[in-house]
């Protein structure tokens, strides 16, 4: 059985919240399905990879730059790679 889609926001809408070129996040790995959603104001992102050897960071790089329609080159992980609160370097 194949994976459901990812939930995805509008891009224009997720753009709106790049500031100086970073993204604020909030993560929660190890999720049954992958999203991301656009909540008070801040951005949470669900992955479904542990939060193993850098996993799951390379998933939320991933599909953020999948939400924004640019490469994955463009979307890095600045800081917070061991916490929940994630700053993500994005060049539009």
């Amino acid at each position: 059985m194949a994976r459901p889609k990812a939930d995805l926001p509008d891009a224009q809408a997720l753009r709106a919240l790049v500031r100086s070129g970073e993204l604020r996040v909030r993560v929660t790995p190890g999720a049954r399905t992958e999203s991301l959603a656009i909540v008070a104001g801040g951005v949470q992102v669900k992955v479904r990879a542990k939060p193993q050897d850098g996993a799951a960071n390379t998933a939320v790089a991933e599909l953020v730059a999948k939400a924004l329609g640019i490469p994955k080159s463009r979307c890095t992980l600045l800081r917070g790679a061991t916490s929940r609160e994630k700053v993500l370097g994005v060049t539009l």
